[in-house]
């Protein structure tokens, strides 16, 4: 099974901490050279030293803010204009803010749609001639399971994710021709930062201790646990991989059997 990426060339966003920072570190032990995107430059200089070069990488990062899609996309289009190749591009970006969807403001919905849709599609619309061009071209989009099953006290995000997750299955049918596979990852409750807070955000909400909501919900997983950033990574990884190259347009669930369960 081929899964070396060796010579690839992979952007990878929200990539200094958790999921995305998982997924920079196993695309760069299989051989890919990183393009970081985030908002933070001690935190992208800090992960840039943290990424594996044994293949002889060269990585190199990009500080933008997809809360500014217009400097978003100029700053694409000059890092596109000095690059030859580009091969793999990881979308992830934090999600909107928790709360019911009923009392969600409309801008809460505008950024939402602003950060994930937008700012995705800028993303590909600037790194697609690039990878037209190879005839090789991996589109991994770290979305949620509430593509399947809406999550409570999501609502923003549950409905911006949705559109994201249709956004890719329409890809997949119109670029497969060119080589270039388009799927979605569907990370379940992990270990990272984002949890801890809508830990923390359930137990304010429902008069419980964070440790009460934590137990429930790993009740509710048949692995019994949360997944590390890293299990996701092993996911993205293969799927940007040649040996994947037949998959496309599908929604990954990395959840621990958690969809499905009563």
């Amino acid at each position: 099974m081929n899964l070396d990426l060796t010579n690839k060339n992979a952007v990878v966003c929200g990539s200094t901490d958790g999921i995305g920072k998982a997924c920079a570190i196993e695309l760069a032990n299989l051989g890919a050279t990183i393009t970081l995107v985030a908002r933070n430059e001690e935190k992208l200089k800090k992960t840039l030293n943290e990424l594996s070069a044994s293949a002889g990488q060269q990585h190199r990062y990009l500080q933008v803010d997809f809360q500014q899609p217009d400097y978003l996309k100029s700053v694409l289009q000059e890092y596109v204009s000095q690059q030859n190749e580009i091969h793999i591009l990881v979308n992830n970006t934090g999600g909107p803010p928790a709360g019911p969807a009923h009392e969600a403001s409309l801008d809460a919905f505008r950024k939402g749609f602003e950060m994930h849709v937008i700012g995705n599609q800028i993303l590909v619309q600037a790194l697609l001639p690039k990878m037209q061009n190879t005839g090789y071209g991996r589109i991994i989009n770290i979305i949620s399971t509430s593509v399947k099953e809406p999550i409570t006290g999501l609502g923003v995000s549950n409905t911006i994710r949705g559109a994201v997750g249709n956004w890719a299955k329409t890809l997949s049918k119109e670029l497969g021709q060119y080589g270039i596979t388009v799927n979605n990852i569907l990370p379940g409750s992990t270990e990272t930062g984002r949890i801890r807070d809508l830990i923390k955000n359930r137990a304010t909400n429902q008069g419980k201790t964070p440790e009460e909501i934590e137990q429930n919900m790993k009740e509710q997983i048949p692995v019994g646990r949360f997944a590390e950033p890293a299990e996701i990574g092993y996911a993205v990884a293969f799927l940007a991989s040649p040996a994947a190259a037949y998959i496309t347009g599908v929604n990954l669930t990395v959840d621990g059997g958690k969809m499905g369960c009563a």
